[in-house]
């Protein structure tokens, strides 16, 4: 008979999830209702939003202060409402299941786990970048004596040199001190090992 080891991860997840039916169909559903309150939540927060009546008013009428504080209240209520919630039923769900679990089935888990740690994983990534970026401009916009000017009172093309002249800083504060070190360190270790 075949190890867990031997069978490839397609097959093995199929065999697992014929085995645990019950637990992964509550999984799905419990998945389905955690996306369907992300939207619920999602249109409550538009519609109770204090900075700007959804009804009247209009994307002019937003500053760079209301989408913030909208984008901060849209984080809070989710984690609050969706996010908590989600968490411990998916912690809970999980860790008794797991107890639940014969021991033969745990020993699987733990071997494909080992079996795959050193496997190269690619997590995308890329969104720290895009939040520093977004920070930094909300400062220069700030800085400007913007922060507070409805989007619509500025025509676009301002706001958009802003983003460059943003981006600009970034490679002034961040570029010179990088290229001072990488400097340093090619003349004491790099142009060393190389001679």
């Amino acid at each position: 008979m075949a190890t867990s080891n031997d069978v490839s991860e397609e097959q093995y997840w199929k065999d697992v999830i014929k085995k645990h039916t019950n637990a992964f169909i509550v999984l799905i559903i419990a998945g389905v209702c955690a996306i369907i309150g992300v939207l619920l939540v999602l249109f409550w927060i538009i519609e109770v939003n204090p900075f700007v009546d959804p009804q009247t008013g209009f994307i002019g009428d937003w500053t760079l202060n209301y989408i913030v504080g909208f984008c901060i209240q849209l984080f809070l209520a989710e984690l609050l409402f969706v996010g908590a919630p989600a968490g411990l039923f998916f912690g809970i769900g999980g860790y008794l299941w797991w107890r639940k679990l014969p021991e033969d089935e745990k020993q699987e888990f733990k071997e494909r786990e080992k079996k795959e740690t050193h496997r190269k994983r690619d997590f995308g990534g890329g969104g720290g970048f895009s939040f520093f970026m977004f920070i930094a401009y909300c400062i220069l916009i700030a800085v400007k004596g913007h922060y507070n000017t409805p989007l619509g009172d500025i025509e676009w093309g301002w706001w958009v040199y802003k983003w460059f002249e943003t981006l600009m800083w970034i490679l002034i504060v961040l570029g010179i001190p990088a290229a001072i070190i990488l400097y340093i360190v090619y003349r004491k270790y790099w142009r060393k090992k190389s001679e």
